[in-house]
């Protein structure tokens, strides 16, 4: 059984990519730090951005690319399944996460990211994305 998506206040149905914007937002309202995010599939390509100053589709191929690398390198020294990567710069930091086996969410956070809040939130919000990717996919 396949429920319609459920509806805005004004009545109109509510479609997926506006679904998953509002978790990308409601994840930079919840954590200090997070500036910027961008879901995109596991090869590369963008799904939907909350983004004011990157390039999404490059972030998007860029993130893939990244996991990629990052899954090996777990692998090759038996750091288990990768959960996420950490990039920290000299002004701040981008998280890529996996979104089950298909997506990816990208974390673009300034230097005043509370890390904390984040590994505390960021599970939901992965679990969240993935049931709605899941359901856009079983339409």
């Amino acid at each position: 059984m396949t429920e319609n998506p459920s509806p805005l206040p004004d009545g109109e149905p509510q479609d997926s990519g506006t679904t998953l914007t509002d978790i990308l937002t409601s994840l930079r309202d919840r954590v200090m730090g997070v500036s910027e995010s961008v879901l995109s599939t596991a090869d590369g390509l963008l799904v939907v951005a909350d983004v004011d100053s990157v390039h999404p589709e490059s972030v998007a191929a860029l993130a893939a690319a990244t996991l990629g690398v990052g899954r090996r390198m777990a692998d090759q020294c038996g750091a288990g399944p990768l959960r996420e990567v950490v990039v920290r710069g000299g002004t701040g930091h981008v998280v890529v996460t996996a979104v089950g086996d298909r997506a990816l969410l990208t974390l673009i956070c300034d230097e005043g990211l509370d890390l904390a809040a984040l590994q505390r939130e960021s599970p939901a919000v992965v679990e969240e994305l993935g049931k709605v990717l899941a359901a856009d996919v079983s339409h």
